[in-house]
């Protein structure tokens, strides 16, 4: 477990487009011995096997985190419940319906209610969503549950690191992630003005 978490965090997967992104971030938090809870929507299933070729059940398996899904559907579970001792939750991808779901307090769905307990607990919520270009609705949903304290976080890489690759610039997006989350790791590359040559 890291030194810093010594609850759960929870990962809630939706349908917006981004598998490879969940992924990842997912892979991260096993290297970094984050401990973790998983909600996938049945839309973010559709999603994986149209992005990736693999299920999530696949995907899951291959990380050897199976054990950590939480079926989506059930409000009756541990998670639903402010009791719940957690570092937080993330939602990547989030689609805009679920933002917009978060932002009205509606509790449709298990990713939806975990969100809510987060914002109820005063806990730290990520949002990243995925879409582009926004509708007013979108960015009033956005300014709603950020003056509600969540963090909105659009998947915007950074440059400056000079990535070689798409896998680096996610990486470096997830840590910021979880920097956001007051987790430090030494996967992050700093902001450097002297390696930039300035």
């Amino acid at each position: 477990m890291n030194d810093q978490t010594k609850h759960p965090l929870l990962v809630g997967i939706t349908g917006a487009s981004g598998a490879l992104l969940a992924g990842r971030f997912l892979r991260i938090l096993k290297e970094e011995k984050i401990p973790m809870r998983i909600i996938i929507s049945q839309w973010a299933e559709e999603v994986a096997l149209s992005e990736t070729g693999q299920s999530w059940s696949d995907l899951l398996a291959d990380l050897n985190l199976k054990s950590f899904r939480r079926d989506w559907t059930d409000l009756s579970a541990d998670i639903a419940s402010g009791s719940f001792p957690s570092e937080g939750m993330v939602i990547l991808p989030c689609s805009m319906g679920t933002l917009g779901g978060i932002a009205a307090g509606i509790s449709r769905n298990l990713i939806e209610r975990a969100a809510d307990v987060m914002l109820k607990e005063r806990k730290p919520l990520v949002l990243v969503p995925r879409e582009t270009p926004l509708n007013t609705i979108h960015i009033k949903n956005m300014l709603r549950l950020s003056e509600a304290g969540a963090i909105i976080m659009p998947p915007m890489f950074s440059f400056y690191t000079n990535p070689e690759n798409i896998p680096e610039m996610i990486d470096q997006f997830a840590y910021r992630i979880l920097k956001c989350l007051g987790i430090e790791s030494d996967g992050l590359k700093i902001w450097n003005p002297e390696i930039a040559g300035r």
